[in-house]
């Protein structure tokens, strides 16, 4: 008789990493969080906290650090405000707000004490996430999919279980960490490794990590003992590396299209590309563009 693969355990909790200075956009960043630039009508990060929910995550954990306290009170409630807008009967103002709004013990935060890495920052979530798999979600790439780029993976996860994480083509692989491809199903693909940066002509595919995965707790364990890396930081990848030699990882090529909100000009991407996606504004922002780079022409 056939073996029956256990179904794997339910994803239910998200690490988000916001302890980031966000160097690559000061002066903005100076005193607001980077996490907290708008794209467009709302927070960067909220796009990512949609995504997470749209998946069917329960619990948040933002690793956060210092001056990062916008994050906190922008995800909880405001009074005030509240009362003042139903007050003034502006209820459109006041349902949008609760958009950021999660019920009570539904998000925790955690303090990165240091820049050490990403590796040291999913690693400071440990005790929060506990012995059960989990979703890493990087708060600078915003994905514009639907499904959510994590409801897609999360669906892969349910049927293949171990690791899986979102990928993307790309045209500039020394740009990035790329996939090492062993067998293909779809969209689905079995990795042999992962190679961060390389030579374009010796890179192993054109797919690059994304910024999403879902890793199984004994993760922990290897960032826990995981030698500084690149840039003398703990590197999750290094672990992830050490993790693939123990269990099976999988990369979803996601549908949809992956906005990299690391620089100026990224940001500026992405405010464009979420703005003429808007339902209510595309239109409007279309024209308004067009006429900006008209007037720039002359």
């Amino acid at each position: 008789m056939d073996s029956v693969r256990a179904a794997p355990k339910p994803l239910r909790k998200a690490v988000l990493p916001v302890a980031g200075f966000g160097t690559r956009v000061l002066p903005a960043t100076k005193a607001i969080p980077k996490e907290m630039l708008t794209v467009f009508d709302r927070p960067a990060l909220q796009y990512v906290v949609d995504e997470a929910l749209a998946a069917g995550i329960e619990h948040l954990v933002f690793v956060t650090g210092r001056n990062k306290g916008a994050i906190e009170d922008y995800f909880d409630r405001a009074p005030e405000l509240e009362a003042s807008l139903q007050a003034k009967g502006k209820t459109a103002q006041l349902k949008e707000l609760e958009i950021s709004v999660r019920p009570a013990g539904a998000m925790s935060f955690v303090r990165q004490q240091g820049a050490l890495g990403l590796g040291h920052a999913v690693w400071c979530a440990r005790d929060i996430v506990g012995d059960e798999p989990f979703a890493v979600m990087l708060p600078d790439m915003l994905m514009m999919a639907q499904p959510s780029c994590l409801a897609q993976m999360a669906a892969v996860y349910e049927k293949v279980g171990g690791n899986v994480i979102a990928v993307e083509p790309t045209d500039t692989p020394e740009q990035y960490g790329v996939i090492a491809p062993e067998s293909r199903d779809g969209r689905v693909i079995k990795m042999k490794g992962m190679v961060e940066k390389p030579k374009r002509e010796e890179a192993p595919s054109n797919l690059f990590i994304s910024g999403r995965y879902i890793l199984q707790p004994e993760i922990f364990e290897l960032l826990s003992s995981q030698k500084p890396g690149a840039g003398g930081e703990i590197q999750l990848t290094d672990s992830m590396a050490r993790l693939m030699e123990l269990q099976p990882f999988h990369a979803l090529e996601y549908e949809g299209r992956t906005y990299d909100c690391g620089d100026k000009i990224g940001y500026l991407r992405a405010n464009v590309a979420f703005a003429l996606a808007n339902s209510e504004y595309g239109e409007k922002a279309a024209e308004m563009l067009k006429k900006t780079l008209t007037e720039w022409e002359r």
